[in-house]
């Protein structure tokens, strides 16, 4: 009887090699080619430990799907099983309760957006899970809810963080040299090569250690449930303790990431995962065949993953800080698309980057892989410029992955020269100072071009702060009330239906737009607005000056109408209508209170409007007496 599966859902091609390989994970390539509606492709397996491989495969489409293996061997256990499944489509009230049985996310037509397969927009509200691969994301195999505290499992943090609106968490799959050993966090080997063992998150919290504690910081413990991902000893001499041969993967470990994959995907979250961290990247260059086995072990994630509702990424690259360049690794993920294709369901790939991708990776000339863009492990709205940078590089979608952490130590210290000196204590999660850095991040960003969303971070959360020497545990970061802001982005955004997607960053439409520090989060205003300006999104900070809208035609009446980004609601017995004037100046009113706001100017009448002016005597054209005073000024 032909199985029949959904739309989008995962059919699991299982087979069982006949033959014995001294290392199934190096000698062993094995695929389906797979056919359906509109769709023939070769769609790659991995090995799952013993003599198990597993090919995963969907149906993009409703209707009949086939397909036959394959493998690089002439074992007849791998080789030349077929088999069909039927697919049929979600109902619409189906796709409502979980929007990942909608498909893949996309690129919308225009290119700067993102969709699921079907069409229905996607905004990412994201928090950085980057430990979630770990057991400091606790999985268990029971649906008992527990209460916020320690004994809280990633079921309990991802209902709350449901509730609270996201549909997206961010993680970093292997940190394959990272473990509490007895050896210290920074490790560089001191060669010519300029080898880093590893430059690890401490199992402290990533505080510096007090009087009376052991001065040597220890690394993070990076495990799982099913162990480390890559088995000792390892091959670098006298760290083969620490470094695990990265030729030698343990899928026990990989077991249990799929289990919270499935569940992430079943309960309503898209999982932005990403390979690897940049700091382990010397030890593939330098001891292994480069950029062949980095290569596989990004095929061999993809391919466990591959019909899970996810964001791909090759690396995450959050600075070029005790790492090969972004460059170099184009080599690694250039290949991976050489040898084993585009991947088959159209998941989108991109990278956790610092500044932003398309600076580190190159355009299409240079890497072949990336479909959207990011910044990544800037906090101050100066780096906002590099998302309207790369909106007009490409037609890419773009999303902002770490804006200002909430408690994170991020503004920085200065000299009277203007010479950085260190940084600023964080603000307390719970401080309207803090609440006001981060919505900064989130809607000055958005404006700017992450019209893909906001990747989020709270202070103990992106590194899952699960050990008691932390001083902020991961568990108590669900109230922080700026990560309960988060959600406000949407409606925000979405203010009517999908007109954001016509939308261009344009900061330089509003004036005096910089009035702060550039490595703050004061005194700045951005934009976006529509090719002919009829339509304006804009967010103010706090502190900012009284603002004017230039580049208008003049006489055009506008409705404006404020946003609350506290709360998430536009206030719409608020509304006002105000004219150009003559000199194509809108002139802003203040708001009601000093703190920061979103807003929306939409132009009011069809066609430009012809207000001819009164004449003085002494000939000069009447203007209101906002330009007045602003031209006298």
């Amino acid at each position: 009887m032909t199985r029949e599966i959904h739309v989008w859902e995962t059919y699991e091609i299982c087979l069982r090699a006949k033959e014995t390989y001294e290392n199934p994970y190096t000698d062993v390539v094995v695929w389906a080619v797979l056919y359906g509606p509109d769709f023939h492709k070769k769609v790659y397996g991995f090995w799952n430990g013993d003599n198990e491989f597993c090919i995963r495969v969907t149906a993009t489409k409703p209707g009949i799907w086939s397909y036959y293996t394959d493998s690089n061997t002439e074992d007849e256990g791998l080789n030349g099983t077929k088999g069909s499944y039927v697919a049929k489509p979600w109902s619409e009230e189906e796709k409502e309760e979980n929007p990942t049985r909608r498909g893949m996310i996309q690129a919308t037509p225009d290119g700067h957006c993102f969709q699921y397969a079907d069409g229905t927009p996607y905004i990412m509200v994201g928090d950085t899970w980057w430990a979630l691969a770990t057991k400091h994301f606790a999985w268990t195999d029971g649906e008992t809810e527990r209460k916020t505290g320690p004994e809280m499992t990633m079921k309990d943090m991802a209902r709350i963080r449901r509730r609270q609106g996201y549909n997206t968490v961010g993680m970093i799959a292997t940190f394959p040299t990272w473990a509490t050993d007895g050896k210290p966090n920074h490790i560089e080997l001191g060669d010519e090569k300029h080898t880093y063992i590893r430059s690890a998150w401490t199992n402290n919290g990533c505080r510096p250690p007090r009087e009376g504690e052991n001065p040597l910081q220890q690394a993070k413990d990076m495990s799982n449930e099913g162990g480390r991902p890559f088995e000792l000893p390892g091959i670098i001499p006298g760290y083969e303790d620490v470094a695990p041969n990265l030729n030698r993967i343990n899928p026990e470990y990989f077991k249990v990431l799929d289990k919270k994959m499935n569940w992430l995907n079943a309960n309503g979250f898209t999982v932005f995962i990403e390979v690897t961290r940049r700091d382990c990247s010397t030890v593939f260059k330098n001891f292994y065949d480069w950029p062949m086995t980095y290569t596989r072990l990004i095929q061999y994630i993809f391919a466990r993953y591959q019909t899970n509702n996810i964001l791909f990424s090759p690396i995450h690259f959050d600075c070029v800080l005790h790492s090969i360049d972004a460059r170099e690794f184009n080599e690694a993920i250039n290949l991976f698309i050489d040898l084993y294709g585009q991947p088959p369901f159209g998941t989108l790939m991109g990278s956790n980057s610092q500044p932003h991708s398309l600076i580190n990776f190159g355009g299409p000339d240079e890497q072949k892989w990336m479909t959207f863009n990011q910044l990544a492990n800037y906090r101050e709205h100066d780096y906002y410029w590099h998302l309207i940078d790369g909106f007009h590089r490409s037609r890419l979608p773009a999303i902002n992955g770490e804006p200002y952490y909430s408690g994170h130590q991020s503004l920085y210290l200065r000299d009277d020269d203007g010479n950085i000196i260190g940084a600023k204590p964080s603000t307390s999660p719970y401080d309207e100072e803090d609440h006001l850095n981060c919505r900064s991040g989130y809607f000055g960003s958005l404006v700017c071009g992450a019209y893909g969303g906001i990747l989020a971070g709270f202070t103990a959360g992106w590194s899952g702060n699960s050990e008691e020497a932390c001083d902020v545990k991961l568990w108590e970061i669900f109230d922080f009330p700026a990560g309960q802001q988060l959600k406000n982005i949407v409606p925000f955004l979405m203010k009517d239906g999908i007109k954001y997607r016509s939308l261009q960053p344009d900061p330089e439409i509003l004036t005096p737009n910089k009035m702060g520090d550039p490595m703050g989060l004061r005194g700045w205003c951005f934009a976006s607005a529509t090719q002919d300006r009829d339509y304006i999104l804009g967010y103010i900070e706090k502190d900012c000056p009284k603002l004017f809208v230039r580049a208008l035609h003049p006489y055009d009446i506008y409705k404006l109408t404020w946003f609350n980004p506290v709360t998430g609601e536009w206030i719409d017995n608020e509304q006002t209508e105000l004219e150009v004037g003559v000199y194509g100046f809108l002139s802003m009113p203040r708001v009601k209170e000093n703190t920061d706001w979103g807003f929306c100017l939409e132009r009011v009448n069809k066609e430009h409007r012809l207000n001819p002016p009164k004449v003085f005597s002494t000939g000069f054209l009447a203007m209101p007496d906002t330009e007045k005073k602003n031209l006298q000024n």
